[in-house]
């Protein structure tokens, strides 16, 4: 895979993030806010972008989202053992908040 095709994907994935982000915050703020992990500043300027200045932020060779996980013991907690569909579920939700909770009171 080239350079090239790398960066455009990357900045695919970036729009796309950030236009879901916006849909998520206006269906739903408060539930937004928890899954995107971010505050309501930020969530506030999310959806005061256009589109065209989404696109220009998007054109980056940088991820504009990280991974919601903090450690590999969480990841491996999540795909190693086996779980009901909905325990397993249940189960990255509660690593997932757990690290939000854990990022908040590293800022906060």
């Amino acid at each position: 895979m080239n350079v090239d095709n790398v960066l455009n994907e990357i900045q695919d994935l970036n729009l796309t993030y950030l236009l879901l982000a916006q849909r998520l915050l206006q269906e739903d703020f408060a539930t937004a806010l928890f899954r995107l992990k971010i505050d309501e500043s930020m969530a506030e300027v999310l959806l005061s972008l256009s589109a065209r200045q989404l696109s220009r932020l998007a054109r980056t060779n940088q991820f504009l989202f990280r991974l919601g996980l903090d450690d590999a013991g969480q990841l491996q907690a999540l795909t190693n053992h086996k779980r009901e569909q909905g325990l397993g579920q249940t189960h990255a939700a509660l690593l997932m908040t757990a690290t939000g909770d854990a990022v908040a009171a590293r800022q906060g």
